[in-house]
């Protein structure tokens, strides 16, 4: 097993990285030390001490190795890198495109309420669903949990397409979806916490070695740039045959039965 794919390695990266960061104010402080004391001892000193901080410093994260690991595409997937999702029955003619980011507050909101009545008309057949998974909040409110759900979403995925529904359900109930700026989810252990209250993942050792090797991490920043390219600027976004679907306001997502109810409709029939 390589080392990025080992559980051991990924573990160790991020601890690198919490320290990392913890060791970045220490660094400032010495640097200033650093050039106080230039004056008495030689800017040679100051220019190494400051040049190793640099170095330190620019050291890739955990995340920036995973963009050069071996990418695992999950089962129940096609496309450029696997990042297409079409989750359905082949007889359902219309495809609805869910773009979701797994910290956004609003995506969890969306889910808790209308979530049951897009898979009832999902499960009648009504229409397919494809998912496009975003990372921003990781880069707007700094973390990872984004990306590491997107992981773990991943290995639900190649379980089984009722395995990742339902996993996402979970992942966006109002139990276990944290505040958008508590990085929970960057955990594999709360993530395999989650996934146990799913029938199919629930002791699956299969999907919690996935999660803590990090398996499809890199498929998770391939899933990320397809959403950074799709002209969609947030989450979440409902589209079907190219257009988005809103509710009564006319620009957000549907967020109650009713709004949503409407849309998919109007959508259907056009």
């Amino acid at each position: 097993m390589s080392k990025r794919n080992s559980a051991a390695a990924k573990t160790a990266a991020r601890e690198r990285l919490r320290v990392e960061r913890e060791k970045q104010a220490k660094r400032a402080k010495a640097k200033r030390q650093i050039i106080v004391a230039a004056s008495a001892v030689g800017v040679l000193a100051a220019a190494g001490g400051i040049g190793y901080a640099v170095v330190q410093a620019n050291q890739p994260s955990y995340w920036e190795e995973a963009k050069t690991a071996k990418l695992v595409e999950p089962a129940n997937t096609s496309g450029k890198n696997g990042t297409t999702v079409v989750l359905g029955e082949a007889s359902a003619k219309k495809t609805l495109v869910m773009y979701e980011d797994p910290r956004c507050p609003i995506c969890a909101q969306f889910e808790q309420t209308v979530g049951s009545t897009v898979k009832k008309d999902y499960d009648d057949g009504k229409f397919k669903i494809q998912y496009v998974g975003a990372t921003f909040l990781d880069r707007s409110l700094t973390g990872e949990g984004s990306k590491n759900a997107l992981s773990a979403l991943g290995a639900a995925l190649n379980v089984s397409s009722e395995a990742f529904l339902e996993y996402k359900t979970a992942l966006y109930s109002a139990k276990y979806h944290p505040d958008e700026n508590d990085d929970k989810f960057k955990d594999d252990s709360y993530l395999i916490k989650v996934a146990d209250t799913v029938k199919e993942l629930k002791g699956n050792t299969k999907f919690q070695n996935a999660v803590k090797n990090g398996t499809y991490d890199r498929w998770a920043l391939e899933m990320s740039k397809t959403f950074d390219s799709s002209g969609v600027s947030g989450t979440p976004t409902l589209k079907m045959d190219g257009k988005t679907l809103t509710g009564s306001d006319g620009q957000n997502a549907p967020m109650t039965v009713a709004d949503f109810n409407t849309a998919i409709a109007a959508a259907l029939k056009a």
